[in-house]
């Protein structure tokens, strides 16, 4: 369900592979954008790995991880959501797979894997950046959007 009158979502799942990477920065990013009435979560269809380029990419934004460590979708707390934003095909297929038969929006933003990167460290970290600034361009319009819409009835 969406908040009422925003046409915000109350509750948001970003999804990827290992929630090392992609999903992580997404849910910061969409922590500063939402308003803290949002829950906003964020896992990995498997648990990985921290990734120090995603520390490094966030702290440039003004944005840290904190002690927080990647998660599987067996480790959340909640799991109904109202919206899932899945980042990777993995995470899509087993997004759909668990809302088969509930009323949870779905979301698929194909979203670079940076770890393909080679090169040197600057050439790798302009790689992660490069992620970071397409989900901060991708969430603010989404969300703006659904601010922007009309209240459901």
């Amino acid at each position: 369900m969406e908040h009422a009158a925003s046409g915000l979502p109350r509750s948001v799942l970003f999804l990827c592979g290992q929630n090392a990477i992609r999903s992580p920065m997404a849910e910061l990013l969409a922590r500063r954008v939402l308003p803290a009435s949002t829950f906003v979560a964020s896992a990995g269809v498997r648990a990985g790995e921290r990734d120090p380029f995603v520390d490094a990419v966030l702290t440039e934004a003004g944005l840290s991880l904190g002690t927080r460590h990647p998660r599987s979708l067996d480790e959340l707390e909640d799991d109904y959501f109202d919206l899932i934003v899945t980042l990777a095909p993995e995470a899509h297929h087993r997004a759909l797979e668990m809302t088969r038969s509930m009323a949870i929006e779905v979301e698929y933003w194909p979203t670079a894997d940076p770890t393909t990167a080679t090169g040197t460290r600057e050439q790798i970290l302009s790689a992660y950046r490069d992620v970071r600034e397409r989900l901060a361009r991708r969430i603010a319009a989404r969300f703006a959007r659904a601010a922007a819409s009309p209240p459901r009835e």
